[in-house]
């Protein structure tokens, strides 16, 4: 689904969003709400330019309109792989992008995010995880990394790789793994413009996305290693 089409469907009382190169900023009414809207589109990859525009954005929304819920639409190829980005440090300008999300939530803002394409690797790590909630179309891509590339950075056969995805959605792509996993709160099927409005009431800034794994069966150590490590943490300092 293109953006314009999507934007339609999320906002029929209408939206102020423009592309600029796959970049997209603006602000749209949903019920009584106005929602500030940061993405991108065209499967873009981030490079630094994209990831400081969205980290602008984010930032002025911040000073500018307090508390004021953040949409972020996500359709990314992932990290751009240029020796030029890479040389200029690509991992901290997508640092820099996920900590201006955490800043935005810890300030109040109610931060929702919608896989609506295709969402991989770094480029959705550090906008669409970093949320208080992400959702996803039912068509959208969701992966951090394809079999064939895992099988030849692991050196796990990918025949291996496919028999492991079947049962274990740590190795498989799809929305419906990740929500599976707790990365993915639900996948929006119908009503968009409901859909948005339930979920900025129902957003929590609040981290439970290992817990909701462990509920699905999609992560069942997360919670529990996590949970260790801090009961560890507490007794070594008593």
């Amino acid at each position: 689904m293109d953006w314009q089409t999507l934007a339609q469907q999320l906002f029929p009382l209408g939206h102020q969003i423009t592309e600029t190169d796959a970049f997209l900023s603006g602000s749209a009414t949903v019920g009584a709400t106005t929602v500030a809207v940061i993405g991108t589109t065209n499967h873009t990859p981030i490079g630094v330019e994209i990831a400081l525009a969205q980290a602008r954005a984010v930032l002025v929304t911040v000073r500018d309109f307090p508390q004021r819920p953040i949409l972020i639409l996500v359709d990314t190829q992932g990290q751009r792989l240029r020796h030029r980005d890479e040389m200029l440090g690509i991992n901290s300008y997508m640092a820099h992008l996920g900590k201006c999300i955490a800043l935005a939530r810890q300030s109040g803002h109610r931060v929702i995010a919608l896989v609506y394409d295709q969402a991989l690797s770094g480029g959705f790590i550090t906008s669409g995880l970093m949320a208080d909630a992400c959702y996803a179309l039912p068509a959208a891509t969701i992966r951090v990394m394809g079999l064939p590339a895992m099988a030849r950075i692991t050196k796990v056969p990918e025949e291996r790789l496919i028999a492991l995805a079947k049962d274990n959605p740590v190795f498989a792509p799809g929305p419906e793994n990740y929500v599976r996993m707790g990365g993915v709160q639900a996948i929006w099927d119908g009503d968009l413009a409901t859909s948005l409005i339930t979920a900025l009431a129902d957003a929590d800034p609040l981290d439970r996305r290992s817990a909701l794994g462990l509920e699905r069966g999609g992560r069942k150590m997360a919670l529990p290693v996590s949970q260790r490590v801090m009961n560890d943490g507490d007794a070594g300092q008593a």
